[in-house]
């Protein structure tokens, strides 16, 4: 698979996967979580790829 960034990665994880978002977005695709660049600093800390954690990094409230 290749991958053509533009942009620098801005994930603070290692992973063979970094800087490679066609990748990177794949492998959490697969395993049903967010990759940690969709977060902000604070919220890739805590390593919650679910999608309410991304909800509550943006501020928002999921319906349930």
């Amino acid at each position: 698979m290749t991958c053509d960034n533009k942009y620098p990665c801005p994930c603070t994880y290692d992973c063979p996967r970094r800087g490679k978002c066609c990748a990177c977005i794949a492998h959490h695709r697969e395993k049903g979580q967010v990759p940690g660049c969709f977060f902000s600093k604070e919220g890739e800390a805590t390593y919650d790829r679910s999608v309410a954690a991304l909800a509550r990094d943006h501020g928002l409230s999921l319906s349930e």
